[in-house]
């Protein structure tokens, strides 16, 4: 009864701090009993629990000592959304994206193994992420082995929206026939209750259960792995989750059980629309409504833009990696069904996928969020740029992403993706840009492009500039004879904010939004910097292979005389906080932005300093 009592209570501590905060409201509120049940068991963080995603974790953070700072869940120097090592011991492994959590817990197994220590370990893995291959792969190998190793498959048949593929419909026969278990039971109590040779009867069915499986229903796919399965387990009675915990330790080798939850147990609106309280923003508790109105957003304009590119060209084709609400491919998704395709949670296979698409000629637009992105970069090497194939990346989220923190700032895609041959990068700085270049990239591109735009929602920065979109071509705001600015994408607004500043304290600017980051404009940007001699370069990405680096380049295949400052994130990853409080921090925002160039222009010398806040001295007289 008392833990009953603590369910209730943690589901209303759950409602009422993430209607604040916001976070992954859903996943949690299904989690509840199950994880008050691992923890009642098992003894953390001596027995290792290991959450995959972090989706889960919410309640594990409460019952671990962070009740009292819950309220600053996803904040900055709050406690982070997921599991963080650095926050608490009982946070055993950081985790931040999907499908991971068996392959982290079957090092762990191994490793005590080795040592010769004693204590559980127990991956936590959603039926979503179970839908990644780095999961099937960590399967393969467990099933194999003979370490002490627990799995609980947290089924509540959603991901980010409801699960798809030939694992859900595995999932969902096993829920929907569970006539062996049925079966197992009964004869288990007729067995009992012959006097005498009833429990030897008994324990003799246990070792005939896999005959008894064949004659009335297939063998699980855990099972054919090498697992001991055990389920499907009401995920929200406490007794039975106790009961199959307190024995599955006790059992040699890798076990599966299978818990069946409800996604937004407790709450209404996320029973209802579980999908829409995944990762929500702050809402008012009583009707569930968002505070935030999302329908105005780079990712919205992204889908609008989709529609009616299909309506214009017949060989577009959408893909997504479980995320159709997130990238703005809902109504895409609706209204050209039999073009759209939710891959589940496999970008790897997403983008390979998408090149042989390609291959057969029709026009893919892959739209994944930039730090998701970073799994398939051995697809997007070989499979699309070596082809030189025509695949468009719909690169969301891309810089600073806030409140989910380190992993994932979308400040990297940019250096992973410049050095590949025959990609073309494209950055809008507003939502008029990003319609003009997804057409760019739809319908006048060949090869492999992407396109990256921001979080959240922007607004038309340029309206009065019309130059259609040019492979390579940037275009000139301002113009100025003291310092050149170089920027894209959403900085371009704030280095707007700094030129007009700069402007009246007497010093004019030559403001450059670069619009390709790869290949860039080298007319456009030697020609501004033989005149100023000074190039400052604004971008929200990481400093270390980002928009500086690769001006920094360009300035160096011309061997040209030239100061340069690069403004972006340094070389460590980046924490939680609202975007605004991540550029403060940083320096990037408009007035770090403006003290910054002023310290250049009024310096007397030029120095040479370190690559990541420094300036480039060169020689101007080889200039081809």
């Amino acid at each position: 009864m008392q833990l009953k009592q603590l369910a209730e209570e943690i589901r209303k501590l759950l409602i009422g701090s993430v209607s604040k905060t916001g976070g992954h409201l859903a996943s949690n509120l299904g989690a509840v009993e199950l994880t008050i049940a691992l923890h009642f068991i098992f003894d953390s963080p001596k027995d290792k629990i290991i959450w995959d995603v972090g989706h889960q974790s919410y309640t594990h953070k409460i019952l671990t000592g962070r009740k009292e700072r819950f309220g600053t869940l996803r904040t900055l120097n709050g406690i982070s959304g997921f599991p963080k090592a650095s926050e608490s011991e009982h946070d055993i492994f950081n985790t931040g994206h999907s499908s991971t959590s068996i392959s982290a817990a079957l090092g762990l197994a191994k490793a005590r193994d080795i040592k010769n220590e004693n204590y559980s370990v127990i991956s936590v893995i959603g039926d979503g992420a179970l839908t990644g291959g780095m999961a099937f792969e960590a399967l393969n190998d467990a099933g194999r082995s003979l370490n002490n190793l627990i799995v609980v498959l947290n089924d509540n048949n959603f991901s980010i929206r409801q699960n798809v593929g030939g694992l859900s419909k595995h999932l969902a026969q096993i829920r929907t026939e569970p006539a062996y278990f049925k079966s197992k039971e009964l004869l288990e109590q007729a067995f009992n209750r012959i006097p005498g040779i009833g429990e030897p009867l008994a324990e003799g069915l246990n070792r005939i259960k896999g005959a008894i499986k064949y004659m009335i229903m297939h063998r699980t796919l855990f099972e054919e792995l090498g697992f001991k399965y055990f389920g499907p387990i009401d995920g929200h009675d406490l007794n039975e989750l106790i009961d199959i915990f307190s024995k599955a330790r006790f059992i040699k080798g890798p076990v599966l059980i299978h818990v069946r939850t409800q996604k937004g147990k407790g709450y209404g609106p996320a029973e209802e629309k579980p999908h829409a309280f995944h990762n929500v923003s702050s809402f008012e508790i009583r009707s569930g409504e968002t505070l935030n109105d999302k329908k105005d957003s780079y990712s919205a304009i992204f889908g609008k833009e989709m529609v009616k590119l299909a309506g214009e060209e017949s060989k577009l084709i959408a893909i997504t990696a479980a995320m159709p609400d997130g990238t703005g491919l809902n109504e895409f998704s609706k209204k050209y069904p039999k073009r759209f395709f939710d891959v589940g949670i496999a970008e790897q296979h997403a983008v390979t996928f998408a090149a042989g698409m390609a291959k057969s000629g029709l026009k893919p637009v892959f739209a994944v969020y930039s730090s998701f992105l970073q799994r398939a970069y051995d697809q997007i090497l070989h499979d699309v740029a070596a082809q030189n194939l025509h695949v468009t990346f719909a690169i969301d989220r891309a810089g600073v992403v806030g409140e989910d923190g380190e992993t994932h700032q979308g400040i990297y895609d940019l250096s992973y993706l410049s050095h590949i041959p025959n990609m073309s990068i494209l950055s809008p700085c507003d939502y008029s840009e990003l319609e003009h270049m997804l057409r760019y990239a739809v319908i006048e591109h060949n090869g492999p492009i992407a396109i990256r735009y921001p979080r959240g929602k922007g607004k038309v920065i340029l309206s009065d500039v019309k130059k259609p979109v040019a492979w390579h071509k940037g275009i000139k705001i301002c113009n100025g004879t003291d310092v050149t600015i170089v920027t894209a994408g959403n900085m371009v607004e704030t280095s707007l904010q700094v030129a007009a500043t700069l402007k009246s304290e007497g010093i004019s600017v030559d403001l450059i939004n670069v619009r390709f980051l790869k290949p860039m404009d080298a007319e456009l940007i030697i020609g501004s910097a033989m005149r100023t001699k000074k190039v400052v370069t604004i971008e929200d990405h990481s400093i270390i292979g980002g928009l500086g680096s690769n001006v920094l380049q360009l300035l160096n295949r011309y061997e040209l005389n030239i100061e340069i400052k690069m403004f972006g994130f340094p070389d460590h990853f980046i924490g939680q906080g609202t975007r605004s409080e991540l550029f403060r921090i940083y320096k990037l925002d408009a007035d770090s932005l403006i003290h910054g160039i002023l310290r250049l222009l009024r310096k007397n010398k030029l120095i040479l300093k370190d690559s990541v806040h420094g300036v480039y001295l060169g020689n101007r007289s080889k200039l081809k």
